[in-house]
């Protein structure tokens, strides 16, 4: 792993050479826009497909839940399929899946068929994604630094416009989001197809179980378990929380198009710089602490605290997904691709499972208590970081910003 001075910035060094790529690359990371933008493309239009469907906001939230859950368990796949067929094989088959289920999802006629399509366009997104950078590291041209800025840069722009596209299109038709990107999921097929080239085979095949394997060093277990309690927070925030806004689509994506800004803002730009002066450690347990704060304010302020602690909370996640990415695969010496897919496998769970429980707990007690147990789920995590810093400091203290990532896969990459 290259070294930088203390007064080296990688993220300057990589920006040099970030618009000089192939054009391989460009279309990679123009359809893993896309792919991030769909992972919040339905929150500004839950309510409508609610109301479209006849359906209740548990069985609407269903939605993150299956696409999530799928999601888990792919982890356990895709380094399986990419290790056998090569990475641009990969990208395409997770393309066409999710062409398939999103088109599929704007024709559903019940809530039930949307959750199934969801979770086949899971699926497709796990795949593509968890290939992606892999890919653009591969292709790019200027060194790894300016692959991965590009890569998160694609994150955060499409976590930041999926919102916005979703209001857009869903306040004409709550089907239309799904169509829209479908329609350039479909673009991105062709690009990549056309561009991009077969990339060299690993040299030593993925099994089935090296993931759950890798789950066995003190150091990532720790990352894993930590990331489990914050990804409850962070689902909590993005599954949850439009229900509570009850915005009109264009409101709820203006909301969660700024959040998604802070969101890029914080872990692209931020991050790096606060864990160079502060250490990884402290920035990631003080930022679930503030999130935790953030989480219950959200809850009990009224309606203008609370849209306004939605937008701030995308700062806290932001930090806090960079720095359990760089922890997940730098912590152990299992191979990077191999340790995030683990990683990975245990955080989803969270994911899958906060979007099913809080409208379920809404129900038994009163709106407010979501956001208490999402605040205490940030504050575990942050508990699991300080008693588990053993395992964790070497590590993590050695780590590079902006480098972690170089043979794996970024926090929403896999």
């Amino acid at each position: 792993m290259k070294q930088h001075s203390a007064g080296e910035d990688p993220f300057d060094e990589g920006a040099t050479s970030l618009l000089r790529q192939p054009k391989a690359v460009w279309a990679t990371a123009g359809a893993s826009v896309v792919a991030f933008m769909g992972i919040g493309l339905v929150d500004p239009i839950l309510p409508s497909i609610a109301k479209g469907l006849d359906a209740s906001p548990s069985q609407v939230s269903l939605l993150f839940t299956s696409y999530f859950l799928i999601t888990a368990i792919a982890m356990l796949v895709t380094g399986f399929v990419s290790s056998r067929i090569g990475g641009k094989k990969t990208l395409l088959a997770g393309l066409a899946l999710v062409i398939v289920f999103a088109a599929l999802s704007g024709t559903s006629g019940s809530v039930g068929e949307l959750v199934g399509f969801r979770a086949g366009w899971g699926l497709g997104n796990a795949l593509f994604v968890s290939t992606a950078l892999a890919v653009i590291v591969g292709a790019a041209a200027g060194g790894s630094a300016a692959a991965i800025l590009l890569y998160e840069s694609a994150l955060g722009l499409g976590m930041a416009c999926g919102p916005l596209v979703g209001a857009i299109l869903g306040d004409m038709k709550w089907r239309y989001p799904f169509f829209g990107t479908a329609v350039l999921m479909a673009v991105g097929f062709i690009a990549i197809t056309a561009f991009l080239k077969e990339q060299p085979k690993p040299a030593r095949r993925t099994s089935l179980l090296d993931p759950v394997k890798a789950l066995g060093h003190p150091g990532l277990a720790s990352a894993a378990a930590s990331a489990f309690f914050y990804n409850y927070s962070f689902f909590t925030v993005l599954a949850f929380t439009p229900f509570v806004l009850n915005m009109s689509p264009y409101k709820s994506g203006g909301v969660f198009f700024a959040w998604g800004v802070l969101l890029a803002v914080f872990s692209v730009l931020v991050a790096p710089r606060v864990q160079a002066r502060f250490g990884s450690l402290k920035v990631l347990g003080a930022s679930l602490v503030l999130l935790a704060v953030d989480l219950l304010l959200l809850g009990y302020g009224n309606h203008t605290v609370a849209i306004a602690c939605t937008i701030v909370s995308g700062a806290f996640i932001g930090l806090n997904n960079t720095v359990y990415t760089e922890l997940a695969l730098g912590v152990s010496d299992a191979p990077r691709p191999v340790a995030s897919a683990g990683y990975n496998f245990v955080r989803w769970f969270a994911a899958a499972a906060a979007p099913f429980l809080a409208p379920k707990i809404e129900g038994w007690t009163d709106i407010h208590i979501p956001f208490v147990v999402a605040a205490a789920t940030a504050v575990i995590g942050a508990a699991i970081v300080w008693a588990r810093r053993r395992p964790l400091t070497v590590e993590a203290e050695e780590l590079e910003p902006a480098h972690a990532t170089e043979d794996g896969v970024s926090v929403f990459a896999s």
